[in-house]
């Protein structure tokens, strides 16, 4: 097995393990989190206004990270910084 394909495969298995954690564990996050504002406004109704605004900002942060890891494998697949490094030694003949 040459150097090139080992690459590939090591860049393909890092990208499918990225965007699997990558997406589950912010779901589990974001469902944690609304659980718990659904559980805070049913207590308090009265302050629906601040807990939902609060919400929708800790979801954004939470979701911001599947999209970094969405990058980073996407970035692995297409363009794979290991790549340069493997052609330029001559692995890629």
């Amino acid at each position: 097995m040459d150097s090139s394909t080992l690459v590939a495969i090591v860049s393909i298995a890092t990208s499918g393990l990225t965007i699997g954690l990558g997406a589950m564990c912010p779901a589990l996050g974001e469902g944690r989190a609304v659980a718990t504002a659904l559980t805070s406004l049913a207590q308090q109704p009265d302050a629906s206004a601040t807990i939902t605004r609060t919400l929708f900002v800790g979801l954004a942060m939470i979701e911001s990270l599947a999209i970094y890891c969405f990058v980073v494998s996407m970035i692995l697949i297409f363009a794979n910084p290991f790549w340069t490094h493997v052609i330029a030694q001559g692995g890629g003949k």
